[in-house]
């Protein structure tokens, strides 16, 4: 089992574009440095001498995003949530487009071989006040 925690804003991996002669590119600048982000922390965690495994793994994510500046007071209790701000986050980025990129950057770190290999996938999004994601890569058994 591998867990980690990375601090930066999820971004979602959005569709890419063709640009001519053969090259596609990301339609989100935010993508790039999120990527970076959970590749770093997960190099940061991987233990020495890891190899990724080679069956099926299950992959949970918790996403924390910004509030936005709705969700405080106004005055002295700007820093103060109001109390029906919402705790879980419902609207974009989806999900699965933060799933999406995050997956990627696992691969890239060389946590996952590949991603198609993620047989179980788990992934919340909530606000908080520090932004990034909590990560955890269980390797399961193979029936």
């Amino acid at each position: 089992m591998l867990t980690f925690r990375v601090y930066g804003t999820p971004a979602p991996q959005g569709s890419k574009r063709h640009v001519g002669n053969g090259v596609m590119v990301e339609s989100s600048a935010k993508v790039k440095p999120w990527r970076q982000d959970v590749k770093h922390a997960a190099l940061d965690a991987l233990p020495e001498g890891y190899e990724a495994p080679a069956g099926p793994v299950a992959v949970r994510v918790h996403f924390t995003l910004p509030r936005p500046r709705s969700h405080y007071g106004t005055g002295r209790n700007a820093a103060t949530v109001k109390p029906g701000a919402p705790e879980y986050h419902s609207s974009r980025p989806d999900v699965d487009k933060l799933l999406r990129s995050t997956l990627d950057a696992l691969t890239a770190a060389g946590v996952l071989r590949d991603d198609n290999q993620v047989a179980a996938l788990e992934g919340f999004k909530w606000y908080g006040q520090h932004p990034g994601a909590h990560i955890t890569v269980n390797a399961m058994e193979a029936a």
